[in-house]
């Protein structure tokens, strides 16, 4: 944990209590802060208690006592409408801020030298944070990963000037680090998402560039309108910019072939950006070579489970839009494809171009039945509703292609809510069911 002590000796509102707002408490009082904590689920608040976290009902707290509101990402900070509780800070003149920014004013107290790249983008994130932390653990780097990617980031090491930190940022809490100053900022791309928090794209984008703005090297990658722009504000201010695109082959002496874990011209664009950062903070060339082959890749996205004879099994849960799906059906030109769960809006009609790389599809779940309607005509599929129907369908389908290497790949397109309580529950099932097949060589 990494006690905060640059609020020791002051009182420190907090709101929401789940994971990462928890250990907020526990790392303010660790430092030395006085915490009064809310949260609108009663449960929520035992479990605080319990873990003798002070609470109270922040609606009738006297807010002139609080030196700030440490506030959980996942609270509504202004859109559709701001909590109340951000309403009583406003009013209050309380400064609020989240993990994030607790981290960074800890580290400049303690140790303001200590490597720090912070990653950011609507996808991609999480692959290149897992990489890049990779490669600094290649090199020889004591290196703590953790944020948005499932770790809180004040549950890790407290900042010394030899330890360096791998952080992946939502928009949500990039929205609550006002001093984000980290040594390299990557952003990965801006498209359409959560407008439902932030309200409009442009709003969207703009807190995306928080995460660059402030940092002393940006690598930027420049594949849509949003970053080019970034990228072309930063070079204006005479900023330390790396511009990376997907398009663009990886600097010379640095080759992906042959690593199944990072396929997909995407997957180039997120090693350019994890190359840049690493170069940036110092690693050799031969280093980072290395490193980029020994990387296992992320789980739940594109992940090679095993082998069965010629077929590969690959699970990509996380692709939980069709943007997301697109970016795996394109590696892969003899696929068998599992697909299905809790539909999003517009469905799979955006990758009937990929069709024809498909031999069947094997439906499950709330979605069987528009994504049939999409698929007849265009791909053979079967409806299995559940995965282990899938599996065993698509198993079977696999083994009797005459292609040099079929793929069984999970890539749902949908969340995951009608049969599992998130996607990586389902991509765990799945591995399960994979790994559980008579003969199967697991990947690594």
């Amino acid at each position: 944990m990494i006690p905060i002590t640059s609020f020791a000796g002051k009182t420190v509102a907090v709101f929401g209590l789940g994971g990462s707002g928890l250990v907020s408490c526990e790392a303010l009082i660790a430092g030395g802060a006085r915490v009064v904590a809310c949260d609108d689920n009663a449960q929520s608040l035992q479990a605080a208690a319990a873990k003798g976290v002070p609470t109270a009902n922040l609606k009738s707290a006297d807010w002139s006592g609080f030196d700030a509101l440490v506030l959980a990402p996942g609270v509504p900070l202004t859109h559709p409408k701001p909590h109340w509780v951000v309403d009583l800070a406003q009013r209050s003149g309380t400064e609020i801020i989240g993990d994030i920014e607790l981290f960074c004013r800890e580290r400049r107290k303690l140790a303001p030298d200590a490597p720090f790249v912070a990653i950011t983008g609507t996808n991609g994130k999480s692959t290149t944070t897992a990489l890049t932390a990779h490669l600094l653990k290649a090199g020889g780097f004591d290196v703590q990963m953790g944020g948005n990617i499932g770790t809180a980031i004040l549950s890790l090491a407290p900042p010394a000037p030899s330890r360096a930190y791998v952080v992946e940022c939502s928009s949500y809490q990039i929205d609550l680090a006002p001093t984000l100053d980290a040594s390299v900022g990557i952003l990965l791309n801006v498209t359409e998402d959560h407008l439902d928090r932030h309200g409009t794209i442009e709003h969207y984008a703009a807190v995306k560039e928080r995460l660059v703005a402030q940092a002393a090297t940006a690598v930027i990658a420049t594949d849509d309108d949003f970053t080019r722009a970034i990228a072309d504000r930063r070079e204006r201010a005479k900023k330390p910019t790396i511009r990376v695109s997907e398009t663009d082959a990886l600097p010379r002496g640095f080759d992906l072939s042959g690593i199944g874990s990072l396929r997909g011209s995407h997957n180039r664009q997120n090693a350019a950006a994890a190359i840049a950062a690493v170069q940036t903070l110092g690693m050799t060339d031969d280093a980072i070579s290395k490193g980029l082959r020994s990387f296992p890749g992320l789980a739940h996205r594109m992940e090679q489970l095993g082998r069965l004879g010629r077929v590969l099994y690959v699970n990509d849960s996380k692709a939980t839009n069709a943007d997301s799906v697109a970016k795996a059906l394109v590696c892969f030109p003899d696929i068998f494809w599992i697909l299905g769960g809790k539909p999003k809006t517009g469905g799979i009609e955006s990758l009937r171009e990929f069709f024809p790389r498909v031999r069947k599809a094997y439906l499950i779940g709330e979605a069987s039945d528009e994504f049939a309607r999409t698929l007849d005509g265009a791909v053979p599929y079967a409806r299995c509703g559940t995965l282990d129907n899938a599996v065993a369908q698509a198993a079977r389908d696999a083994a009797a292609s005459p292609a040099p290497e079929p793929v069984v790949l999970l890539s749902p397109a949908c969340a995951s809510f009608d049969q599992y309580r998130n996607f990586e529950i389902r991509g765990d099932a799945f591995r399960k069911l994979v790994l559980a097949l008579p003969g199967m060589k697991p990947v690594g």
